[in-house]
């Protein structure tokens, strides 16, 4: 196993593609509501535009931060030297071609889809088709997200160990302007895999927000309780 392979996000994000069948049967539900509006070739382009532009061009220029989850965000200061270079790596090892590759797979899906659409809609929980649309791109964004983020998390992971003790650590003032880190910033969200992992987190500075800084509580030694008494 690759040394950089123990970092918990990797494999959180890793397994995000699970959700992507859930999100495309989202998309199914939407598209099954009511006839068409527009002309199927605008249906589709539109959904297809909502959906597959935005990740594609995130993921190519400012990648997904992926020390984050959900609503929160790992604060880039807070970052080891060694989760900074699994940044670096997925800075350089981006590949157009994953990424070209990854949207067309999602465009061939949505087309199917948008085929057997009709069969679920004595299902679709959406009143109208307007809606149905606008919850269609909406789960199709969100399906793209979940293909594109594990497709660069799974280039990093092919990664050597050589390659991975070469790359430098991503500067921290670099981060907020080359990846898109989305949610409230917070010192931790998920606990390193190895001791030696916690060892090398950096600790909290004095004066740092008392929301997200650890308290000592740990027992006043014989000096100082002399001193009290």
């Amino acid at each position: 196993m690759r040394t950089f392979w123990s970092d918990p996000y990797l494999w959180i994000h890793a397994a995000g593609v699970a959700a992507v069948p859930l999100g495309l049967v989202v998309c199914l539900l939407g598209l099954a509501v009511g006839d068409p509006l527009l002309p199927v070739w605008l249906e589709l382009g539109l959904i297809a535009i909502v959906g597959i532009a935005p990740i594609v061009w995130m993921q190519w220029q400012k990648p997904f931060y992926i020390f984050s989850l959900v609503a929160v965000a790992v604060k880039p200061e807070r970052l080891t030297d060694d989760q900074r270079r699994i940044l670096t790596l997925f800075k350089s090892r981006r590949s157009p071609v994953w990424i070209g590759l990854g949207a067309l797979v999602m465009w061939v899906l949505l087309w199917q889809i948008y085929l057997i659409a009709p069969i679920a809609a004595d299902v679709t929980p959406f009143p109208v088709r307007g809606l149905g649309l606008g919850v269609a791109a909406i789960a199709f964004l969100a399906s793209n997200l979940f293909l594109q983020v594990p497709l660069s998390v799974g280039r990093v992971l092919l990664a050597s160990d050589q390659e991975f003790a070469v790359a430098q650590p991503f500067a921290v003032e670099q981060i907020l302007p080359a990846f898109s880190v989305l949610g409230l910033k917070v010192n931790q969200i998920v606990l390193p895999l190895l001791p030696d992992e916690i060892a090398a987190a950096p600790t909290a500075s004095i004066g740092a927000d008392p929301l997200n800084s650890v308290t000592d509580f740990s027992t006043p030694d014989a000096d100082d309780s002399a001193d009290i008494l």
